[in-house]
């Protein structure tokens, strides 16, 4: 072949070469810590990158509560779970919050812990929301659409079980936030972490309002919902975000509304009454069960 030639092919294929690295997808970002696992027959996918914003993933942090090593400290206040080490820190992991997770207060011991627990809704909750709840009244294995996820930490006072538990998730997105039903949310690769390190036996600190305040200072709820430290520069950031995400609705609004005028136009121009008007398929609908205080799993 000579020279002239193969620089002739050459220049032939860098269209192709320029069209294959055209379709090279970037990857999503993994945070260290959230990668995805392969655990027992189920994949734990990553957490996503815009989930693990700072304060809402698992990093050691000093630690000056009044608990020994080896304590599982609770806040449902701050949204934060304290395991304390020694020399002063604790491995603090994000949380979230559900309204049976507000209704326990003081100390227990871990009596019981499962791995890929079952679950199954109360009788309460199938009365109360039956398009939600009746399809599990049977109960729900353990799995990734379970939503105890991974873990469970089951808080037992005098060999009882308080129904509290502690807990992976279906929801990563959920972490961080109040939620309408559950106990005490961690993201999976977290309550493996937390399941991991501690025994049963352990002992369990759910902290009261008060004394999260004198640990965490005040909180407040940001612009996305998020639990944020009350500081004149967040206070700021509020009020910034929210009229962002206010315009950001408003051009929403109006793009609805114009896609609805061209929908209607569209089949008046073919003799389709408004009422007949076909609209655009919907996707399908994800529902997230929530959990129950008296839910039962394992």
């Amino acid at each position: 072949m000579t020279q002239s030639f193969a620089r002739i092919l050459a220049i032939l294929a860098l269209p192709m070469l320029a069209a294959c690295a055209g379709t090279t997808q970037k990857q999503p970002d993994v945070v260290p810590g959230y990668e995805g696992i392969q655990d027992g027959e189920f994949f734990i996918e990553p957490v996503p990158a815009q989930y693990l914003y700072d304060g809402n993933r698992r990093v050691e942090v000093a630690y000056t509560g009044p608990e020994a090593p080896g304590t599982v400290v609770v806040d449902t206040f701050a949204r934060k779970l304290y395991l304390v080490n020694e020399g002063g820190t604790a491995t603090r992991y994000p949380i979230a919050v559900g309204r049976e997770g507000m209704s326990f207060r003081g100390t227990g011991v871990i009596g019981r812990k499962a791995e890929w627990p079952s679950w199954t809704p109360t009788a309460n909750m199938i009365r109360t929301r039956p398009d939600l709840y009746a399809a599990y009244a049977g109960g729900l294995p353990g799995g990734l659409t379970n939503p105890l996820g991974a873990r469970a930490l089951y808080l037992y006072r005098g060999n009882r079980d308080t129904m509290f538990r502690i807990h992976g998730t279906a929801d990563a997105a959920s972490i961080g936030h109040a939620t309408s039903a559950g106990c005490i949310r961690l993201f999976n690769q977290d309550a493996i972490d937390l399941y991991n390190k501690v025994p049963n036996g352990t002992r369990v600190k759910v902290r009261d309002e008060m004394e999260s305040l004198a640990l965490e200072g005040p909180q407040m709820i940001d612009a996305y919902g998020r639990l944020v430290p009350e500081t004149p520069e967040n206070i700021a950031r509020k009020e910034k975000e929210a009229a962002a995400l206010a315009k950001k609705d408003a051009r929403d609004k109006a793009a609805a509304e114009k896609a609805e005028r061209k929908r209607l136009a569209a089949c008046e121009r073919r003799g389709i009454a408004a009422e007949e008007c076909p609209r655009p398929e919907a996707p399908a609908a994800v529902v997230t069960v929530g959990t129950s205080d008296s839910s039962t799993a394992g």
